[in-house]
């Protein structure tokens, strides 16, 4: 039973790590490599958009919000991940710590409100497209955005408040960065009312997006049943990089859920690190990819750009 006398760890520490010996160095490569592409990529969705005028639509804008967002959880969590790949102990202060964790939160739910909006505007425009230009105002589209965003600072800043206030009796998290689960489960404490905000956050952030943005494709695949061929096609071409981000961030979400519900510590330590790392892996190089390759307008412009540059001098 623990102790309520314990004090609260100054540091936590990370034992999900194994020592690869002379490999860390290959493992070390790979994710700077991994992490400068999530950069590159995304920074080059960004300023295509910005700097082509003819992207300045809600589209694109939501596009350019999703990389932005991918930038800032990639680097929440890569400059510490790659320290402690190289490093022997694997110890992060406490504050450190509950930063990472609220970047690393902040971003998972940022990317499902701004997947939900984005799942609105295609609605919008495929369900009702002569009242586009009506709803989809430059106003609305910063309203929502300004949502989008605003909802999970000010939702996960509660929930961490309720985390960092409690009193802990132990400093080992069994991840590979902080997780805020983990960290409520060292309480030396009753921990109900942190359970009860992370249902309600759970519900909030990820499964009424969730059903929202099943919602509008519902809706979507009805009006397509009933219209000609050459519209579904333009219809699916439109929709499939938004339809790939979500079933793929989806999946990602569910990995990290899975794990919280699971005692992470009597799992296979490599089933642990592969949903521990998935959902800040996978989706923020995946963004940019679909929609640099799957949207001719975008990687219109990009080639275009490319095309431009001029060629290197011998």
């Amino acid at each position: 039973m623990k102790s309520n006398n314990s004090l609260s760890p100054l540091y936590f520490q990370f034992t999900l790590f194994a020592d690869f010996g002379p490999l860390r160095y290959l493992v070390f490569s790979l994710c700077l490599l991994l992490y400068m592409t999530i950069v590159s990529a995304n920074a080059v969705i960004i300023l295509t958009v910005y700097l082509e005028k003819s992207l300045h639509q809600p589209m694109y804008i939501f596009i350019c919000c999703l990389s932005f967002n991918s930038l800032y959880g990639s680097a929440g969590f890569f400059p510490r991940f790659l320290m402690d790949i190289l490093s022997d102990t694997h110890l992060i202060s406490r504050l450190l710590c509950f930063i990472q964790m609220y970047v690393i939160y902040t971003y998972l739910s940022c990317e499902m409100t701004l997947l939900s909006i984005m799942a609105y505007d295609r609605f919008v425009a495929i369900c009702q497209p002569l009242h586009y230009h009506s709803k989809l105002t430059f106003k609305m589209v910063t309203h929502l955005v300004i949502f989008a965003v605003l909802y999970p600072v000010f939702a996960m800043g509660f929930s961490f408040y309720l985390t960092v206030r409690l009193p802990l009796c132990g400093h080992k998290l069994n991840r590979l960065f902080c997780s805020n689960w983990p960290v409520v489960q060292l309480s030396c404490v009753d921990t109900t009312l942190n359970n009860i905000v992370g249902l309600y956050l759970l519900v909030t952030t990820v499964f009424i997006p969730l059903f929202f943005v099943l919602y509008t494709y519902l809706r979507i695949l009805l009006v397509c049943r009933r219209s000609s061929s050459e519209f579904r096609g333009k219809a699916f071409q439109t929709c499939l990089p938004h339809i790939i981000t979500f079933i793929t961030y989806s999946l990602s979400v569910f990995c990290e859920i899975s794990l919280t519900r699971f005692e992470a510590d009597k799992m296979n330590p490599i089933i642990t690190v592969v949903l521990s790392l998935e959902y800040l892996m996978v989706p923020p190089i995946n963004n940019p990819l679909v929609y640099g390759l799957s949207l001719p307008q975008i990687k219109g412009v990009i080639i275009r750009f490319l095309k431009k540059s001029p060629p290197a001098k011998n």
